[in-house]
């Protein structure tokens, strides 16, 4: 046979467990051999062994940074992606096989990073199923640790079909069945079933995260039972909605390909919105206070490392080293050049800033919406005498009272409406250094609030509006006007319209709207649709009829933000107040404008490098009709040369 090295296993003895730690449980001894009854009989082995799945995480082109930089969750009707002066192929639908960021020929890349964590975690779960000590003393932390590795792997694999579609079905290792790396891709539903059933047993083996046994309890960077039962909720809803799909599976590819459901059958579909129902329901049921009353704490607590799962919303985070590996906050914060050296928790200096927001976005906001402020950033940081806002002397007195003219000050820089970046994550709101682009900050993957809006989407029977017997809407009323009341909004009828455009607004930036839009089968329409109001937007035209050129602030002094270690040089620090322009209605000045009085007016279409916003300028996708063509990646030609004819790509790759 022959070998490929994409899915070569290290092995335990030669873990580098170091990479992706946050606790002392990513740093186990290496065993002096990885035969599994050696490693399986042995508690510490068998940690270590477990602790090997999660190292690929943090490899280079892994989720260090390729899968959490933009590399896959956009462009949306909500996001962004800005390399490339927005024009990289991988987000504007244009991706080929060829792909080198995302193809290495040593197998260093997703593909084979996500394959190494499904062939380890087969692996585990064989070792502890054979070997496992479930009648003795630990057999709490065998249970635990069988399905946490179920758990990771059905993780793994529902990322693979994310990104790709159809796969290999591969669940069992390569030790175990030496003709596995023969098995050829497959209809996707055969995993989505398979992981049905893993995720139920997982649920069963993991406790909830307060009962979950040594460093694993109150942990979000292990998984727990609403971990499970989550992942298993959005699995359900992916299958039970559509897909872009061959309209069956064909050796060599060359099936036409078109948007259909996932599956066709009515009663699967019904089976599976019940089982979303019961999976959510069980969350809720028993972790209700993971609900948090303030929205931008949830942020906060991510930036600050708040790691303790009873002051967390989140469910499950992938964790990474502080500042030694993972750079989530650094593809993911508002933009930032050398002057963030001045501010407060950090002295690495520019970020690498891929994720703004749509501009027409920016404006669709219910009036009130208290998570604008925390979504939208229409600034960056900067740090020079004032120039960067005026050249004229006279007015940057005004604008930043009390500093001397030829003093350095940091200050919030408004940007061109084309880059507003995203706001959920940010430096300033770190409770340590970052030091590099390395900043450690944990990748969150499920949070709480997404566990009650799913369970609103199955009680209305999803987006095919398969009925559910005895599915309690009142509840699911309730649980919408929850997210609704802490926005700040009245309560709104519960549908799956106003399910869908509430879901935009709560999740922006978070890597989740171009796979709800591809299970409700809108990704194509939203696109367009924001690409068109994108335009109207610039041309002051149709629903954007009543917004305007120019953005309207002044500036309020607040030194928190300042850099405070002992080599500070900067002594003022100045944040945008009271902004006026970013809401419909909000046309000229406001009543209260005059210069003396410190307000600064400034055309949101100019910066150094940005015109108006044109099809020249500002593309969401390279051309309409290929959008329901490159909803996934392809499979690379460096994978797909070491298959055996295994693999094949559809779509017209």
């Amino acid at each position: 046979m022959k070998t490929n090295k994409i899915l070569t296993i290290l092995g335990v003895a030669t873990l580098a467990l170091s990479v992706s730690s946050c606790k002392d449980f990513f740093e186990p001894k290496s065993p002096s051999s990885i035969e599994p009854d050696f490693v399986y009989t042995n508690l510490e082995r068998v940690e270590g062994a477990v602790a090997g799945m999660y190292v690929p995480f943090g490899e280079n082109n892994s989720y260090r940074n390729r899968l959490v930089c933009g590399y896959q969750g956009m462009n949306t009707d909500v996001e962004h992606n800005t390399k490339n002066s927005g024009l990289a192929d991988y987000a504007i639908y244009a991706m080929t096989t060829s792909q080198g960021d995302l193809s290495k020929s040593d197998g260093k890349d997703p593909w084979g990073y996500i394959n190494t964590i499904i062939e380890r975690a087969n692996l585990v779960i064989e070792g502890i199923e054979q070997y496992g000590d479930f009648e003795g003393s630990n057999a709490a932390l065998y249970n635990y640790y069988l399905g946490e590795a179920l758990f990771i792997r059905s993780f793994a694999y529902s990322e693979m079909v994310k990104l790709w579609g159809d796969v290999p079905p591969r669940f069992e290792s390569m030790s175990k069945n030496p003709e596995g790396m023969n098995i050829a891709k497959n209809d996707r539903n055969i995993i989505y079933a398979q992981l049905r059933v893993d995720l139920r047993r997982a649920a069963e083996l993991l406790p909830w995260s307060a009962q979950c046994p040594g460093k694993m309890q109150n942990y979000t960077g292990r998984p727990s039972k609403a971990a499970a039962l989550g992942l298993l909720a959005r699995i359900d809803l992916t299958y039970a909605g559509y897909g872009m799909r061959p309209d069956y599976i064909q050796v060599g590819g060359g099936v036409p390909a078109r948007v259909q459901l996932n599956t066709k059958d009515e009663a699967l579909r019904k089976e599976l919105y019940e089982e979303v129902l019961w999976a959510t329901g069980e969350i809720i049921a028993n972790e209700s206070f993971k609900f948090k009353s303030d929205y931008e704490r949830i942020f906060r607590d991510l930036c600050e490392d708040v790691e303790s799962y009873a002051e967390s919303e989140w469910i499950w985070e992938i964790p990474f080293a502080n500042g030694t590996r993972g750079q989530f906050l650094n593809y993911n914060c508002p933009k930032g050049t050398d002057a963030f050296k001045a501010l407060k928790n950090n002295t690495s200096g520019s970020t690498n800033s891929v994720q703004a927001l749509v501009p027409s976005f920016v404006y669709d906001f219910e009036a009130g919406d208290k998570r604008k402020d925390v979504i939208v950033m229409p600034a960056v940081w900067t740090n020079d005498n004032g120039k960067g806002i005026t050249e004229n002397e006279a007015d940057r007195e005004i604008y930043f009272p009390g500093v001397a003219a030829k003093d350095n000050r940091l200050y919030q820089k408004n940007q061109n409406i084309a880059s507003f970046y995203l706001g959920k994550y940010r430096i300033e709101w770190m409770s340590r250094e970052r030091n590099g682009n390395d900043d450690g900050i944990n990748y969150p993957i499920i949070r709480y609030t997404d566990i009650m809006l799913m369970y609103c989407e199955a009680a209305l029977g999803g987006i095919t509006g398969t009925a559910v017997d005895g599915a309690n809407l009142t509840a699911a009323q309730g649980y919408f006007d929850q997210v609704r009341s802490r926005a700040g909004l009245a309560p709104k009828a519960l549908n799956m319209e106003n399910l869908m455009n509430e879901r935009r607004f709560e999740f922006a930036g978070e890597y989740v709207r171009k796979y709800d839009l591809q299970r409700w089968g809108k990704l194509k329409e939203k696109l367009v649709e924001a690409q068109k109001q994108v335009f109207e937007l610039a041309a002051h035209t149709g629903n954007y009829a009543q917004t305007g050129d120019t953005l309207y602030f002044k500036y309020r002094e607040d030194n928190s933000f300042l850099y405070q270690g002992d080599d500070r040089t900067v002594e003022h620090a100045f944040v945008i107040d009271s902004i006026w322009g970013l809401n419909k209605g909000e046309v000229g000045p406001p009543a209260t404008f005059s210069k003396e009085n410190g307000w600064v007016a400034k055309n949101i279409y100019s910066s150094e490098e940005g015109a108006r916003l044109t099809p020249d300028t500002y593309k969401l996708y390279n051309n309409e009709e290929n959008i329901d063509n490159r909803q996934f990646y392809p499979i690379f030609g460096n994978n797909l040369g070491s298959s055996n004819g295994t693999l094949w790509n559809d779509y017209g790759y």
